[in-house]
């Protein structure tokens, strides 16, 4: 996810979905390290960021498995389900949440990103759906089905397009940007990764997906190898981003960028880590790491001011009806 403001008037140039808000000014010192999140509020607000009084832990309804985070201009959450695919809506000030899409069986949603425009691309996991909420109405406006099996696990918008990627296939998906298309089959494209990509024969490979600083390529995690790729969106052209400090980011899941800095979301770590990058992605330097003991398994984080919202997934419990699951905000130091 990028901290890029989406503009579709200019090509390849990076965008987001975006992301959760609010303030906290701290920072953290500049060399590699280990810190530890402070929940308190911060005693200063910066214009557009969230109040020193605004919740930073977000309850989710029992049984909701929650993956996926967004958020846009508004001080609104949007938080997906592996569950049953459903959206929620939660309010930053307050920690309400509603529902804005319904779910149903064998429905899934992973990665989300919110683009300017009020439209909520969804990932659609299990499903190997694409799906395209309208937030201003919260009305469905595009589906996609690729014909490859897999699970579409996350999401990203670059240049005039959003592009997705398959954990269980060597290949990203991408389909238009903006409320002209309405889910035509010839807009769905596929791009195979290549180059030196590295597919696990069975389960999860590429997960989180984003943009690198320069704007002209992609960088795509694998889960399972602990490794970054830099990848060419025209070709798929995959070449492995140099670890400066760290052996790998092994259990990757939703990254984010800013400006120059990467964090990757570590989930059964329960850890972000922080990498500066060159302005091509060839090398990400360990700047530091953040956790917090309200983590548990969390898989993707989103930003607004200097907070960072994730969700916990909590995949080292059984899900039930019953099992409670909730969204936490740490400082972004």
């Amino acid at each position: 996810m990028s901290l890029t403001p989406p503009d579709s008037s200019r090509p390849f140039s990076p965008s987001r979905r975006a992301v959760l808000g609010g303030a906290v000014a701290a920072t953290f010192a500049l060399g590699a390290g280990t810190a530890t999140a402070n929940t308190r509020p911060d005693r200063t607000t910066r214009p557009g960021s969230p109040g020193r009084d605004w919740p930073t832990d977000f309850p989710l309804p029992n049984g909701f498995r929650p993956e996926g985070i967004a958020i846009g201009s508004g001080p609104y959450a949007y938080m997906g389900s592996l569950a049953d695919g459903s959206i929620r809506r939660a309010d930053l000030r307050t920690g309400e949440g509603r529902t804005v899409l319904e779910g149903a069986t064998g429905g899934a949603t992973t990665g989300l990103k919110l683009d300017r425009d009020g439209l909520l691309y969804i990932s659609g996991g299990v499903s190997g759906s694409i799906r395209v909420l309208d937030t201003r109405t919260n009305r469905l406006t595009a589906t996609y089905q690729p014909t490859t099996a897999g699970f579409v696990n996350d999401v990203i918008l670059y240049g005039d397009r959003a592009w997705f990627t398959n954990s269980n296939a060597p290949v990203l998906y991408t389909v238009p940007r903006g409320g002209r298309r309405r889910g035509k089959k010839e807009d769905l494209r596929s791009v195979p990764l290549g180059g030196e990509w590295e597919q696990a024969p069975t389960g999860i490979s590429a997960n989180g997906i984003e943009t690198t600083p320069d704007g002209r390529a992609l960088i795509v995690v694998n889960s399972p190898i602990g490794k970054l790729f830099r990848v060419d969106p025209k070709t798929g052209h995959a070449t492995t981003i140099t670890l400066k400090g760290a052996e790998n980011v092994i259990n990757g899941d939703g990254l984010l960028r800013v400006g120059n800095t990467l964090y990757v979301v570590q989930n059964r770590l329960n850890l972000i880590t922080v990498f500066d990058l060159d302005s091509r992605a060839t090398t990400a330097t360990l700047r530091r790491s953040i956790t917090d003991p309200r983590f548990d398994v969390p898989t993707t984080a989103a930003r607004l001011g200097n907070r960072l919202y994730l969700v916990n997934a909590r995949f080292t419990t059984t899900p039930t009806p019953e099992t409670t699951y909730n969204a936490v905000a740490v400082p972004l130091r």
